[in-house]
């Protein structure tokens, strides 16, 4: 039995949402839903981040990697005064922020004093492992939590996420079963199909996932759960999902962007993969009209679904969510995750759109509205590419013939600075804006291939 077979569709909102594409910009002209009712807007003192008297909103942010750095920076744009906390010092958003902290995020007596201490107004979370109880005492204190203490917890549970989308919002998905034994997940993999594929509820990142391509494979399956997933530590049993395969033509992320004035949907993103990591993205490349509008109607229907949950408890729910859909072969479109933060596919919007994710994050968790033409595509007859810059080795890395490598018109570059590399890490991202896809892609490749990289 599939999913759909069971699940029961919720109340739409009877709010219409007039969007057409002009020139492969989104145009909305009515951006609220009546189920996410305009929220009051906090008169956030901002502008005297090093003041000894004058109030200024003070942003934790918990994680301090390169998609932080960037909000740090258009926080700070902003007037607001940001602590960058993680887990090693010299993180990217810590050699920017106004104040950087070093702690274990999943410590709650860690997270709990850092919390007292620093006294923000507004928490920002940039990884999922945190200390959540902690985020939600400190939301019953008065302070907002982006997008919501309940939503981090959502996203972070594969079987809430899972369920809610499907069974609640009525959104298409790959066939799937929960299991918490060896025999419930063959039991599973025998329903849904093999080949699959076997996750715990609570990893990310591909921790603890395998396939499985016969019955023989569901023993090794459940170990690998069970020994690499995030409860491995806890010795405690790891519920898992099994997915059918689906023939999968290609992965979108919709960047979606919850505000003060409603939900919008950015231009969807294309996306290269490699090992469950993000390699290469774009944004503008023509995509057929139908999976656009599905894309963006089951991107606007999930976060929509996440706010009301927000509202229901307080919360704004305001924020960037990066949504990701399947496409398949036969053109239909399916929810796969959500992710309630700047999504690492959308640094490709650092030179493809007017307003980054990271500004419209910025933005959106301060209060301002969101509209449509904020999330607009800056020329919407050239496509935008970025191109993941990946360091092997051991030590401190340095980067060279960056004059030569932006030599060509229309390329930007990122280096995150990170302290340094032990194995395989993101060190730096190129970017490009070219007529098409292809020649976007080329282009942000040939400035990382000019790049002289070294490891000391």
């Amino acid at each position: 039995m599939t999913p759909s077979a069971f699940s029961f569709a919720i109340k739409r909102s009877s709010a219409i949402f007039d969007r057409s594409l002009h020139n492969g910009v989104m145009t909305d002209t009515n951006p609220v839903s009546e189920s996410v009712s305009p929220t009051a807007i906090p008169n956030r003192p901002l502008g005297s981040p090093l003041g000894e008297s004058a109030p200024c909103t003070r942003v934790l942010l918990l994680g301090s990697g390169e998609l932080g750095k960037e909000i740090a920076i258009e926080l700070m744009r902003l007037g607001a005064r940001v602590i960058a906390a993680d887990s090693y010092a010299g993180a990217p958003a810590q050699q920017v922020a106004h104040e950087s902290r070093v702690l274990d995020m999943a410590n709650a007596t860690e997270l709990n004093a850092l919390i007292a201490d620093v006294r923000p107004d507004i928490i920002i979370p940039e990884v999922e492992a945190i200390a959540t109880a902690e985020l939600s005492r400190a939301a019953d204190n008065g302070v907002q939590v982006v997008p919501s203490c309940q939503i981090a917890q959502i996203c972070m549970d594969r079987e809430r996420l899972r369920r809610l989308a499907a069974e609640e919002l009525d959104l298409p998905t790959t066939p799937y079963r929960f299991a918490d034994s060896e025999e419930e997940l063959a039991a599973g993999a025998a329903a849904v199909g093999f080949p699959c594929v076997v996750k715990p509820v609570m990893s990310s990142s591909g921790h603890g996932q395998s396939v499985m391509r016969a019955p023989e494979d569901v023993a090794h399956a459940w170990h690998v759960a069970q020994t690499e997933g995030r409860t491995a530590k806890e010795h405690t049993v790891s519920r898992v999902v099994v997915e059918a395969f689906v023939p999968l033509d290609y992965e979108l992320t919709v960047l979606t962007v919850a505000s003060s004035s409603g939900i919008v949907a950015c231009t969807p993103i294309g996306q290269r993969q490699e090992n469950g990591d993000y390699r290469e993205s774009w944004q503008g490349s023509p995509i057929p009209e139908d999976v656009r509008i599905k894309a963006d109607d089951y991107a606007v229907r999930m976060v929509q679904g996440l706010v009301d949950i927000a509202r229901r408890n307080g919360e704004t729910g305001w924020g960037v969510y990066g949504v990701e859909l399947f496409v398949l072969v036969d053109g239909r479109v399916l929810f796969n995750e959500v992710s309630p933060r700047p999504h690492d596919t959308g640094m490709v919007t650092m030179i493809s759109q007017n307003l980054s994710e990271f500004a419209l994050h910025a933005r959106a968790v301060l209060g301002v509205p969101v509209s449509a033409r904020s999330v607009a595509l800056r020329d919407p007859s050239t496509v935008g590419a970025s191109h993941a810059i990946v360091v092997s080795g051991k030590g401190e890395v340095t980067f060279g013939s960056i004059a030569q490598a932006l030599a060509e018109p229309d390329t930007d570059l990122r280096i995150f600075a990170k302290p340094g590399v032990d194995g395989h890490r993101r060190m730096a991202v190129t970017l490009a804006v070219a007529d098409t896809e292809q020649d976007a892609r080329a282009k942000a490749g040939r400035v990382a291939d000019a790049l002289a990289i070294d490891v000391f």
